[in-house]
């Protein structure tokens, strides 16, 4: 299995942005939901129209921890969602498939977005990326490792800056001009 990483670059999430919007703003969205909501991949897709329209929080049960959280949509993204559901009933997927009823798998998820990024030059990217870029944004403004290891459910401050790269990044600039 990659490592993959957050993308630590604005311009090319915006670059990410750009390129998903050019084939359908269904992959837009995805990527958009993924990196202000920090949620994992199997927690975004199932999600549903009556799961966010009007609300200000998502509340679900994580599909990997069993756990009930409570997220919070940002104003921003709130106003996306607004757009984006426009003339869709509750019921109906955020991200449904084209081929079935059923929300987008998370290999199809994988290839949306792997794509994307190769095609604006990102890196060691998957649809986890999109989880670690929320978390690496999220502790780059808000310089709180302890906030961001209760968002994630993480046992320690250690494992939260590395899952988020920040342990890697402090490492590379200690050395970059080392020498001896």
């Amino acid at each position: 299995m990659q490592t993959v990483q957050p993308i630590r670059d604005r311009l090319k999430i915006e670059a990410m942005k750009q390129e998903l919007k050019k084939k359908s703003y269904r992959n837009y969205f995805l990527f958009v939901m993924g990196i202000n909501t920090g949620l994992r991949i199997s927690d975004i897709l199932p999600l549903r129209v009556y799961d966010v329209r009007g609300k200000t929080h998502i509340v679900l049960k994580e599909t990997k921890t069993r756990n009930r959280k409570r997220f919070l949509l940002p104003a921003e993204l709130r106003g996306i969602i607004a757009d984006y559901i426009t003339g869709k009933h509750d019921e109906e997927y955020l991200f449904p498939s084209h081929k079935t009823d059923l929300p987008i798998k998370r290999i199809q998820a994988y290839k949306i977005l792997s794509s994307a990024a190769n095609n604006v030059g990102i890196k060691d990217f998957g649809t986890h990326s999109l989880r670690k870029t929320f978390g690496y944004w999220h502790y780059t403004v808000n310089k709180d490792v302890a906030l961001l290891q209760d968002i994630f459910n993480h046992s320690s401050p250690d494992i939260t800056l590395r899952y988020i790269g920040i342990n890697q990044d402090i490492v590379d600039k200690s050395l970059e001009h080392f020498s001896l």
